[in-house]
């Protein structure tokens, strides 16, 4: 059979390209590919949450694009997305699904692939996409009465490890959902450590530049983690519970979220000694950090517990193993209150250190021996994490108590 066909090419309708016009295309995508590459966007005018959305990714895909050089339109273009955080609480709320949702839109138009965040793609996928959102607490013009909006995409490629497309912009906040998922609403902690810290520094990471070593090495252990915090959000305790202390079971997976849910899973199973001692391995993973935040509910204008024991329920156990564990580690601690951004900053002042003490002296109650090493004092609203001023569970983070741990000295 002759392999070469003689018929004309205006007969060969179904026939590819010929080598003559397929030649200038390679030349000038050869062209494209030596250009010198688009750097990172970095917009600083706050425009609409769809505006920077739509300008952040678009800047992406060029910046990826051209990253493929020659064999862009042949190279694979499969995305895989680690879910999208908060950048000041390292929480998924509903304001980060919906960056997440407008994102994966934007790619798939642009002829990208997204695969699921589970093990399995992370071996066929190319790319790692993170993203994050920032409530931008320094800036005092505030359009719509509410710190603007920081948006950080960057794309990763999974076989280098190294970032190939960054962007940054800004949004308007008006009155966008920022509503915590209920993993992070329940949580009494501030759900950071090093593995969330190195989730934000690479989504921030200029291309060119490793992804932070302390999550990218960690990302497989991470589609666990999410999976049972979906479980988790899906009132799936028992699921949720077993994926967790399968990550934990893992040398990666010793981190602050899988030991939080597991608190929480038990928690919510009445499972109630097994909740406190879940709860001990928070405070003394968060101590090993140097830094404890935890969610009080006060009562509004006072330093008496929310009554409801459905919120104030566990407080009891939190402090006991609160003093326990800083009294068997034998540090300082400075106890720092904090306060929404409600009302003026006198008052605000005086009422963050009245509860900041209030907590201070049930600490030493539970154990007596921490009078000499507890500091009480309070910010007020000065180092907001939302800086709504709310005062609902979307910004429940700015009314949290903090341990700091200090030096002992003097």
């Amino acid at each position: 059979m002759n392999t070469f066909s003689k018929e004309s090419p205006a007969g060969r309708r179904g026939a590819g390209p010929s080598l003559a016009a397929l030649v200038p295309a390679l030349v000038l995508a050869a062209l494209a590919g030596c250009a010198t590459p688009t750097g990172p966007t970095a917009s600083t005018e706050a425009v609409s949450f769809d505006q920077a959305v739509a300008s952040a990714t678009d800047s992406l895909l060029t910046q990826a694009r051209q990253s493929m050089g020659v064999m862009a339109q042949f190279s694979s273009r499969s995305v895989v997305v680690d879910p999208m955080l908060e950048s000041g609480t390292g929480q998924q709320s509903a304001l980060t699904r919906a960056l997440e949702d407008k994102v994966a839109q934007r790619l798939r138009a642009g002829e990208f692939e997204l695969l699921p965040f589970q093990g399995e793609s992370l071996s066929k996928a190319r790319y790692l996409l993170v993203g994050t959102l920032d409530h931008l607490q320094e800036v005092k013009d505030r359009p719509a009465g509410r710190p603007p909006l920081r948006i950080d995409l960057s794309l990763v490629e999974l076989k280098s490890g190294n970032v190939v497309a960054q962007a940054s912009t800004r949004a308007v906040d008006n009155r966008l959902d920022a509503t915590p998922t209920p993993y992070y609403r329940d949580s009494p902690v501030l759900v950071k450590d090093k593995v969330v810290d190195g989730y934000i520094r690479t989504a921030q990471a200029r291309p060119g530049t490793p992804a932070d070593a302390d999550y990218f090495q960690r990302v497989s252990v991470g589609t666990t983690i999410q999976a049972a915090t979906q479980a988790y959000n899906a009132e799936q305790y028992p699921q949720a519970l077993e994926l967790y202390r399968a990550a934990l079971a893992t040398p990666a997976g010793e981190q602050m979220r899988t030991r939080n849910g597991i608190y929480l899973s038990n928690w919510k199973l009445g499972r109630d000694a097994e909740a406190e001692a879940a709860f001990g391995k928070v405070v003394e993973t968060a101590l090993a950090n140097n830094n404890l935040g935890v969610k009080f509910l006060f009562n509004p204008g006072s330093t008496d517990f929310w009554p409801e024991p459905k919120i104030s329920g566990p407080y009891p156990f939190w402090l006991r193993q609160i003093a326990r564990h800083v009294a068997a580690s034998k540090v300082c601690l400075n106890v720092v209150g904090h306060t929404s951004h409600t009302g003026s900053e006198a008052y605000n002042d005086r009422l963050s250190e009245q509860r900041a003490l209030a907590i201070r002296q049930k600490l030493v109650t539970e154990v007596s021996d921490l009078a000499p090493r507890l500091k009480a004092g309070g910010v007020g609203f000065r180092q907001n994490l939302i800086g709504t001023g709310t005062d609902d569970a979307s910004d429940a983070l700015d009314r949290r108590v903090e341990f700091k741990v200090q030096g002992c000295g003097g």
